[in-house]
């Protein structure tokens, strides 16, 4: 009979928080910029400059720590972890061995198999280092440091995880939790959220864990899937075969599908940690605590409960409008402005999944306000334009978040209710087309449909086809 595996994983997920200005430095760090432009004496290690700690850093490293349910070490400080290479300008990064910010903490996932908690060892805080960037033209490496001291957090949870499936609902849970708090945008494609894996695979049953790689150069969620499952795979035939895992560092090939080895894995000796003689420790008060605690927003399963209490939609529609800030805030500020979620939810739920869809965007990426959607929903409530007009309005809305009241009325837009030039209209339609008038007639009802769009046709789609349901009955 052969052995059954089981999959042990721990996450390292670093964030790039979304200050306005680096960790130690007053640089920007903004994404992109030409090479070497956000860079000062202190992000590019030069001697005798000094570091200063953004107080930012700290409060969003609390707010991230609180909403995942950690400990917030009340006296903590900054160490340097010193290795050479060179993208990291001083030749150490200043990180958090001995005393990171927030220890023992949990987040709870749903996944086909139900509800668990997954552990939170610890966040600590630390600077980014810059980036390599090969030129395959002049066969040399230039570095770009503006990424250089970009300020990070570092997730490390216990090794709980037990499946790819597990992992990517404990990340989605993380994203979120982070982007409702305003800390990060978490794009992974941008390198503001990048997640190293952390796998070994022992007997069922075994108590002890086996060897464990580590996986980096993972950018998606789908990455992240098809790295465990190829780890996986790769570790078992290893066994099977008599052989041992070694452990290191290894770096997964997207395209080939395929992870091979980077260094064998260091120990935090090797990195001679020391404190960092420059920064003070940081003292964090019960107050200051208390006063990050006092502004966290609502997040996720609040926002869903309330929503399932006030707003009377659906648990589904629910679901995908909280599972993005953008779409939620949207729908709030929308339905404040009309006071019908329905229509708001059904308008979000339907036109703007389908193009974003269509234009491969992320809810993240909408420009259109929530004042020309309530413009869009109160035309269609009054009648005054159509479901067919308020489609194509909405369109022209989500590229180009235009007045609403304004392009209608320029465009000429508005339902054509006038009872006299509609009757006008419809006589000459059924004139036009006796065949179908008898069909309807002779007890064919379903002969009208094509005499209502022959009226929506003359009318350029903007009567009003209650209306014209109700004068074709008449005069037939």
């Amino acid at each position: 009979m052969s052995k059954q595996y089981e999959t042990v994983i721990g996450l390292e997920v670093h964030v790039e928080l979304a200050t306005k200005t680096k960790i130690f430095c007053g640089c920007s760090t903004a994404f992109g910029g030409a090479p070497n432009t956000h860079t000062c004496p202190v992000c590019t290690g030069m001697p005798g400059s000094l570091p200063v700690l953004n107080k930012q850093v700290v409060e969003y490293a609390m707010a991230v720590g609180l909403a995942t349910n950690c400990t917030i070490t009340q006296y903590c400080k900054f160490d340097r972890k010193n290795y050479f290479y060179p993208d990291n300008p001083q030749n150490y990064q200043i990180s958090q061995l001995y005393l990171p910010i927030c220890r023992n903490g949990h987040v709870d996932i749903e996944t086909s198999a139900g509800r668990k908690s997954i552990g939170i060892h610890e966040i600590h805080m630390e600077e980014d280092a810059g980036k390599l960037v090969h030129d395959e033209w002049e066969d040399c490496s230039l570095v770009d440091y503006n990424r250089s001291g970009v300020p990070l957090i570092e997730i490390v949870s216990e090794p709980d995880m037990r499946s790819a499936e597990e992992v990517i609902a404990y990340l989605e849970k993380l994203r979120l939790t982070i982007q409702y708090l305003g800390a990060s945008d978490c794009k992974l494609n941008e390198g503001s959220m990048r997640a190293d894996v952390n796998l070994s695979v022992r007997e069922v049953g075994a108590s002890e864990f086996g060897t464990r790689t580590e996986m980096k150069n993972l950018n998606s969620f789908k990455a992240i899937s098809r790295a465990i499952e190829g780890e996986r795979a790769r570790q078992i035939e290893l066994l099977e075969d008599g052989k041992s895992v070694i452990q290191e560092t290894r770096r997964w090939d997207d395209n080939k599908e395929y992870s091979y080895a980077m260094r064998s894995k260091e120990d935090a000796q090797d990195y001679r940690y020391f404190p960092d003689p420059d920064l003070v420790p940081l003292s964090i008060s019960d107050e200051w605590i208390a006063a990050v605690k006092s502004r966290q927003p609502e997040l996720q399963e609040e926002k869903a409960a309330r929503y399932k209490k006030e707003f009377d939609i659906p648990d589904y529609d629910i679901g995908i409008i909280t599972s993005s800030k953008k779409l939620a805030d949207l729908f709030e500020a929308t339905t404040a402005l009309c006071h019908n979620p329905k229509k708001v939810s059904n308008w979000l739920m339907v036109e703007t999944m389908r193009l974003l869809k269509e234009k491969e965007m992320d809810a993240e990426d909408i420009t259109f306000s929530p004042e020309n959607l309530a413009a869009l929903i109160k035309l269609t409530d009054d009648n005054s334009i159509n479901s067919t007009v308020a489609k194509e309005v909405f369109e022209k809305m989500f590229s180009e978040d235009i007045d609403v009241e304004k392009f209608v009325e320029d465009n000429g837009l508005k339902t054509i209710s006038d009872e006299g030039a509609l009757r006008q209209t419809i006589e000459q339609v059924i004139a036009d087309n006796p065949q179908s008038a008898a069909d309807y007639r002779a007890g064919k009802t379903k002969a009208i449909g094509f005499l209502v769009g022959q009226t929506m046709k003359a009318m350029k789609g903007k009567a009003d086809p209650g209306m014209v349901n109700t004068i074709l009955k008449e005069l037939l």
